[in-house]
C-alpha cells in the first residue's frame, strides 16, 4: 500500500539559523520532486533548551516541547520533528508526551553511514552529542570526538547557534577540528549540530563532510511526498 503525503510539523527556534536551513532545504527538495510541501513550524526557546540540555533535565525539556506538539497537531500536522540534534537529548521523554509521531534526526544516521560503507565517523556538535557519541545510538558505526576539546568546541557551537552567525575564528576552529578527527581515523566528519552549516557551507576542507541535517531532511521529504511509511520511521 502506498503511503500518503504527510503534513510536516517542525519545532523550530533552536536556533534560528537551523530552522531557516531546514525550511530552505525541505522546500528545495520538494521542488526537485515537483510536489507541494505542507509544513507548519512552531517556535521553541533556545535559552531554555540550553539550560535544560546542560543540566540534563530531560523531563523538563520534554514538557516544554509538549504544548508545541499539541499546537502542531491542532494545525493539522501528521508528524513532527525537532530541528536540533542537541534538542534530541530528551527524545524518548518527548515521545511519551507527544500527541504526534516524532521523526528522529539521530536514528536514521547509523543506517546511512553503513549504506555509505563508513565504519568510523568524527563528530562535531553540542557537548552532549560529542560526549555521548550521538546519544549512544550508533550501532554499526564507531564515533570519535576530540575528547580534550569538547568543552571548547561545545561552547563555540553554542555561541554560534545563539547568534545565528559564524565568525572567521569559529569557522577556522571547526575546520581544524574536522581535520584532526580525520587524522584520528574518521572516514567522514559528521555535522551533528544543525547550525554547523554556518561554518561549513561553501567550504572545501579536504575531507568528507556529512551534514546530519541532510539525512533528516531527505527522510522528512520522503514522508511529505508519500514515499516513506511513518510507522516504520517514527519514534
Amino acid at each position: 500500500m502506498t503511503a500518503k503525503p504527510l503534513h510536516l510539523g517542525l519545532i523550530g527556534g533552536i536556533g534560528a539559523a537551523a530552522t531557516v536551513v531546514y525550511y530552505q532545504r525541505l522546500c528545495a527538495e520538494m521542488a526537485l520532486r515537483g510536489l507541494p510541501l505542507e509544513l507548519t513550524i512552531v517556535q521553541a526557546d533556545i535559552q531554555t533548551l540550553i539550560r535544560n540540555n546542560v543540566a540534563d533535565r530531560r523531563a523538563e525539556q520534554a514538557r516544554v516541547y509538549a504544548p508545541l506538539l499539541h499546537r502542531l497537531r491542532a494545525a493539522g500536522c501528521d508528524c513532527a520533528a525537532i530541528t536540533s540534534l542537541g534538542g534530541h537529548f530528551c527524545f524518548d521523554e518527548t515521545v511519551a508526551l507527544s500527541p504526534l509521531p516524532l521523526v528522529s534526526a539521530v536514528r536514521p544516521l547509523d543506517a546511512f553511514f553503513a549504506a555509505e560503507g563508513i565504519s568510523c565517523v568524527g563528530l562535531l556538535g553540542t557537548r552532549v552529542v560529542m560526549r555521548t557519541k550521538l546519544y549512544g545510538q550508533l550501532r554499526q558505526t564507531r564515533a570519535l570526538a576530540l575528547e580534550d576539546d569538547i568543552e571548547t568546541l561545545g561552547q563555540t557551537y553554542q555561541d554560534m547557534a545563539v547568534s545565528g552567525t559564524c565568525t572567521p575564528a569559529q569557522r577556522a576552529l571547526f575546520l581544524d577540528a574536522g581535520q584532526r578527527l580525520t587524522e584520528l581515523g574518521a572516514q567522514a566528519v559528521v555535522l551533528a549540530g544543525t547550525d554547523l552549516n554556518l561554518a561549513f557551507d561553501g567550504q572545501s576542507p579536504g575531507y568528507r563532510v556529512i551534514d546530519a541535517l541532510d539525512v533528516h531532511v531527505a527522510l522528512l521529504a520522503d514522508l511529505a511526498s508519500g514515499r516513506a511509511d511513518l510507522d516504520a520511521v517514527a519514534g
